[in-house]
C-alpha cells in the first residue's frame, strides 16, 4: 500500500472532506467522478476520526486540502498516514483493503509528474512517439 497514492488521491477531495473548500461534495462527485467519490468518502470515513485526533495529521490534511496541489503538503499528510497506520495494525488492514478494493474497481487515480525540463509524463499507454526538443518532428521533416 503506497501512502502517497493514497494521499494522492484524497488530495482533491478533502476540502469538501473537511468541509473546508466552497465545492459542494456533489460537485466534487461530478468532477471525478461518482465511484471515485464514494471511494474517497468509505477511505476518509475511516481515517478521518484517527487523523482529527493527531494535532499535526490534522494540519497536515488540511494543509492538503488548501493545496491539493502541493507535493509538499501531500507528503506531510503521508508521513503523518504513515505513523498513525503504523501505530494501529487494524486500521492498516482497513485502509489497505479499502484501497485494494479501489484498485480493483478502477476508481482510484493515478498521479503521474513530469520532472525537469522538457520530460514528458504518461498516465496510460503511449503509442507513438512523443517529442520535447527543438527539432521538427518526423512528420514535419516529410513535409
Amino acid at each position: 500500500m503506497d501512502l502517497a497514492q493514497i494521499t494522492a488521491f484524497l488530495a482533491p477531495f478533502l476540502g469538501s472532506l473537511l468541509g473546508k473548500a466552497g465545492t459542494a461534495a456533489a460537485e466534487a462527485a461530478g468532477e471525478f467522478g461518482e465511484a471515485a467519490w464514494d471511494h474517497a468518502v468509505q477511505l476518509w470515513q475511516r481515517l478521518g476520526g484517527h487523523i482529527a485526533e493527531r494535532p499535526a495529521a490534522q494540519e497536515a490534511a488540511e494543509d492538503v486540502a488548501e493545496h491539493p496541489d502541493s507535493e509538499g503538503a501531500r507528503s506531510a499528510l503521508a508521513w503523518q498516514l504513515e505513523k498513525l497506520l503504523a501505530g494501529d495494525p487494524a486500521l492498516r488492514d482497513d485502509i489497505a483493503r479499502l484501497w485494494q478494493q479501489g484498485v480493483a474497481a478502477g476508481t482510484t487515480v493515478t498521479t503521474v509528474i513530469a520532472s525537469g525540463h522538457r520530460s514528458a509524463a504518461v498516465g496510460g499507454n503511449v503509442h507513438g512517439t512523443i517529442f520535447t526538443g527543438d527539432g521538427p518532428s518526423p512528420a514535419e521533416k516529410n513535409e
